[in-house]
């Protein structure tokens, strides 16, 4: 027995050199789509992936000149730090949208290698009182809009057999809290899209994980969560207090490297021990 084991370890070798725990090198050059980047999460998982030397391209909801110029900013920055970038607004709903702009970042930077699933909305309320289309807005955005990226992407990640997917879900996709059954709905659907597409997907070599992520202090988040709510949520973590965008950020940018090649399927909650 113990030379049948020696055997193996000298057939697998041993490591002369250590390795980093985080390896993000082999990210510069590569391209990347972001859904929902110019703000919040999005934009901060576009910088962490521009600082490493990725091109972005992301998309946005045109609802007014305020979130044009918030796009705008958000190409400034990333083309500050010397990477390419592509943006314009599109309608995740829309699959034909998403197919078109899905081809422009092709032509535009080359290819496509990473695709964040960030676009997401809430319309709250008890599910008495919900409207259709209170319902339909947000899961055909946070659900749909996520199915309609990972299919179009899927054709050219599956053909270079590579490709990293990261889809922003919620603590609430995995346990729900009163007046937002629409919004939980979509985001366990989410969650069950990521193990779908990583089961189909996983062949090629293309990894598709979910980030959780609990309150997280956006502009969203401030402006219509009450206090009282927020109040709870972080005195119901562990950790005592709201995440902000960069701590979602660096697990994407993690679940984009090869240091986490070996991973797929998985949701990792980013939720200062919320669900605990």
């Amino acid at each position: 027995m113990h030379g049948a084991v020696e055997a193996l370890l000298d057939e697998v070798g041993a490591e002369t050199e250590p390795r980093t725990l985080f390896d993000a090198a082999n990210l510069r050059g590569q391209i990347a789509i972001v859904t929902g980047g110019s703000s919040g999460i999005g934009r901060a998982v576009a910088l962490e992936l521009a600082e490493c030397g990725v091109h972005v391209a992301f998309c946005f909801l045109d609802t007014g000149a305020q979130a044009r110029l918030d796009a705008q900013a958000v190409a400034r920055e990333l083309r500050e730090m010397e990477v390419r970038t592509y943006f314009r607004a599109c309608d995740v709903r829309d699959s034909a949208d998403v197919k078109s702009f899905v081809g422009e970042v092709q032509e535009e930077l080359g290819g496509v290698h990473i695709l964040v699933n960030n676009a997401g909305v809430g319309r709250d309320g008890a599910l008495w009182r919900m409207g259709d289309h209170e319902w339909e807005a947000v899961v055909r955005t946070n659900l749909d809009g996520a199915f309609f990226f990972i299919r179009s992407v899927a054709p050219f990640m599956r053909a270079q057999e590579y490709g990293k997917i990261v889809n922003v879900a919620s603590v609430h996709g995995i346990r729900a809290e009163f007046g937002i059954a629409n919004y939980a709905s979509s985001k366990a659907g989410l969650i069950g899209l990521t193990q779908s597409a990583a089961v189909e997907l996983g062949p090629r070599n293309v990894n598709v994980n979910a980030v959780a992520p609990g309150f997280i202090r956006t502009t969203r988040l401030t402006e219509s969560v009450p206090s009282e709510i927020l109040d709870r949520a972080r005195e119901s973590a562990p950790l005592g207090r709201l995440g902000d965008p960069q701590d979602v950020a660096g697990v994407v940018l993690f679940l984009c490297s090869e240091s986490a090649r070996h991973i797929t399927g998985v949701v990792i909650p980013v939720d200062g021990g919320y669900l605990l």
